[in-house]
């Protein structure tokens, strides 16, 4: 029976095991967000104590106001920016209040860097740029005139690493970007193969269910028609009697096929016994005269391997009935240490298996379902006929004896 493939559950945990960032502007992950938040807080905090210890009261108070509002400002836009509503005027408040900060007092100036990652992750564009391009010109100003303006590299040295910041963050951007794209184009093709997998599986299934229907009702009922038909013209002979209660037993038969075929189980009464002896009741359902010879050692087989030579051998003899017009027909059974094999030989009419018509409403399905059961599980098919000389429909599936009898002690 065909793997039944769920295309939608892989496609699930491969979303949900995505680690690219939802909002195409903020390629760090949100620990990375908590580290910058955390880092502000503390740098913050020191620049204020250090402030304080080394300014009077009087000079404190400004600064003190300043770098409460530019807290309260930057608490704003990191709680907007995790919801994906940055604020564009919040952004620039808060760039604006720092500037005078920093420049007034730069013993804040450590604090730019979270500034500089908070301009990046809230903006986008333009806009990302103006902003953190204005924190490193600030930092850079305040540094400077700390230093009388005689220390260039304190000038240089924020422009220089604003610049270094923005490059690499940039990249990581244009990295997160690449990895989604990616990620989306694996999850469509993640979901086309599911829906071709899908489409193979009904395939599948409807050319299974179409060979076991052809296999056991089909071949059943077209047999008991015959033998109805035969009855009725000899009627109320006793051969005509036989014939009758003949055609009731494959009706019957087939019924249990049916019920058997729907809850997708296996024939009771072909399963219940050795896989010769069910061999040749299947043949004898149609050819009640077929005799079995069996080859070698038998031993049991795989369930595939015996399904299939079963269905073989019923759609092999409702043949002979139907079209063989044979007097003798006869099942070979052999066992080989990698395989076995299956003859069913009739002394019928022949044909040639070269101008076999294609498989129709009228039938012809037959020789293709007997192929296919061979083939599907890597045996080998073939018919040998001719005619007037009768037939041979052959078969080899493997079947090596030690994995058969592993599975039987298991």
């Amino acid at each position: 029976m065909p793997t039944r493939v769920h295309g939608a559950a892989p496609a699930a945990a491969a979303a949900s095991a995505d680690p690219v960032p939802r909002n195409p502007g903020r390629p760090g992950l949100g620990s990375i967000d908590t580290a910058v938040h955390l880092g502000f807080a503390v740098l913050l905090v020191a620049s204020v104590v250090r402030y304080v210890m080394r300014h009077s009261p009087a000079d404190n108070l400004l600064i003190l106001g300043l770098a409460a509002a530019a807290s309260l400002l930057y608490a704003a836009v990191a709680v907007l920016a995790g919801r994906g509503r940055p604020g564009m005027a919040w952004m620039f408040a808060l760039v604006a209040v720092w500037a005078v900060l920093v420049i007034a007092a730069p013993s804040f100036a450590w604090c730019s860097f979270a500034l500089f990652f908070l301009c990046r992750s809230a903006l986008a564009g333009t806009a990302a740029y103006v902003a953190a391009g204005t924190t490193a010109a600030a930092t850079a100003a305040g540094l400077f005139k700390m230093s009388s303006g005689t220390d260039l590299a304190m000038l240089l040295g924020p422009l220089a690493v604003g610049l270094m910041l923005t490059l690499v963050y940039d990249r990581i951007q244009h990295d997160a970007e690449a990895q989604r794209r990616l990620h989306a184009e694996v999850s469509r093709a993640q979901g086309q193969l599911a829906a071709s997998e899908r489409r193979a599986g009904t395939i599948a299934e409807r050319e299974r269910v179409s060979r076991e229907i052809h296999d056991t009702v089909t071949q059943g009922l077209a047999s008991s028609l015959l033998l109805l038909e035969a009855a009725g013209r000899a009627w109320p002979s006793a051969a005509a009697q036989a014939e009758l209660r003949q055609a009731t037993t494959l009706l019957r038969g087939n019924l249990s096929e049916t019920r058997s075929l729907v809850h997708e189980l296996a024939s009771p009464g072909l399963d219940s016994s050795p896989l010769p002896e069910a061999l040749l009741l299947a043949a004898r359902q149609y050819v009640p005269e077929a005799r079995l010879l069996v080859t070698g050692e038998p031993r049991p087989v795989s369930a595939d391997v015996r399904h299939a030579l079963l269905r073989v051998v019923q759609s092999a003899a409702s043949n002979v009935r139907l079209h063989a017009s044979a007097s003798a027909a006869t099942v070979t059974l052999g066992f080989l240490p990698e395989a076995v094999t299956l003859d069913i030989y009739d002394d019928g009419a022949g044909f040639d298996p070269a101008a076999a018509a294609p498989p129709s409403d009228a039938g012809g399905y037959g020789l293709r379902a007997m192929r296919q059961r061979v083939e599907q599980l890597g045996g080998v098919f073939s018919v040998e006929s001719a005619p007037g000389e009768g037939t041979i429909v052959a078969a080899q599936l493997p079947a090596p004896a030690a994995r058969q009898d592993a599975e039987d002690s298991a």
